[in-house]
């Protein structure tokens, strides 16, 4: 619990804030609506922790999401099943994330700089599939998230449940164990008779395919495909998994942290935009945020370490 106080306290900070920029701030269904604009980062961002828990990171997510929605509103417009494009589209993701994740593998290479490759090939190749116009797709598809069960949105309630189903995943399963093994320690891990490949695989693979079913549930809410759309949504999306408690250098992951991380991004981009404060700003203060949360773990680890170098040098 301690290492989702940063987030929870910080979104108490937020609200108190919105609260004297507008009167609606408070109001729940204008809470829930914000957060429902940007599910599609939580959804990523839940993903992600498995990437960066096996001490890699993966900046293609976002050019990965607009070219799998690309991809399905093409196959929705050639009169595909809508159930056949989606899966098709979710399926496609998944590739992606695997090709990152072979070509890290098998290369050895930097996953910084693979994906930052990739980022640039999947967000070339959405434009090259669309130029500088957006695709619509049928108007029966549109409206996911103005569905609401409970209080929640559908994107919310995916939201939800993934972050169940991923947190009992890190926590309570044979390839949890491997993913933190495989952050902490690559070689301890090889040693000790983990895939450590396979492992980092199979991470950018869940990565893509929930890219996947993020692109399916941005289309389903602008109702169409633009290669300008999700420009810098990786920033939100790192920035969402650090500040929510996951180690940078991998070897542990926070899920539930990520969820309320996810408030917290969706509650300060709010608030920014109820203060008239432009994209490039917001992305100003993201980033800002991202390094002022990293410099204090970075603090908080070296402070005790040094206390134990200086109780150990006591004369006994």
């Amino acid at each position: 619990m301690k290492r989702n106080l940063t987030p929870i306290i910080l979104g108490f900070l937020v609200l108190a804030i919105g609260s004297r920029l507008s009167t609606h701030f408070l109001e729940w269904a204008y809470l829930r609506d914000s957060m429902t604009l940007v599910a599609e980062l939580g959804l990523i961002a839940l993903a992600m922790n498995f990437v960066i828990a096996t001490g890699q990171i993966d900046l293609s997510v976002g050019s990965n999401m607009v070219l799998t929605a690309c991809l399905t509103a093409k196959l929705l417009n050639a009169n595909i099943p809508p159930p056949v494009a989606m899966a098709f589209g979710v399926a496609i993701g998944a590739v992606l994330g695997y090709v990152n994740g072979f070509l890290i593998t098998f290369f050895q290479a930097p996953s910084f700089l693979i994906t930052v490759a990739t980022l640039a090939i999947f967000r070339g190749a959405a434009k090259a599939m669309l130029g500088p116009s957006s695709l619509k797709i049928p108007a029966d598809l549109v409206g996911v998230d103005t569905l609401t069960l409970a209080g929640l949105t559908v994107p919310l309630w995916i939201l939800v449940v993934l972050t169940l189903a991923f947190s009992f995943v890190i926590n309570c399963t044979v390839l949890g164990r491997q993913v933190i093994a495989v952050g902490s320690n690559p070689r301890n891990a090889l040693y000790s008779g983990v895939p450590v490949d396979r492992t980092i695989r199979i991470a950018f693979t869940l990565t893509g395919l929930i890219s996947g079913v993020a692109a399916a549930l941005m289309l389903s809410r602008l109702g169409l495909a633009r290669p300008d759309l999700a420009n810098g949504a990786e920033l939100d999306i790192i920035t969402i998994v650090v500040v929510g408690g996951t180690l940078i250098q991998g070897g542990y992951a926070n899920v539930f942290g990520s969820l309320f991380a996810f408030i917290l991004i969706a509650l300060l981009r709010t608030a920014m935009g109820v203060a008239s404060i432009t994209a490039e700003y917001q992305m100003t203060i993201i980033g800002a945020l991202l390094i002022c949360v990293v410099l204090a773990k970075r603090i908080n680890i070296r402070i005790p370490s040094q206390k134990r170098a200086t109780s150990g040098n006591k004369p006994s």
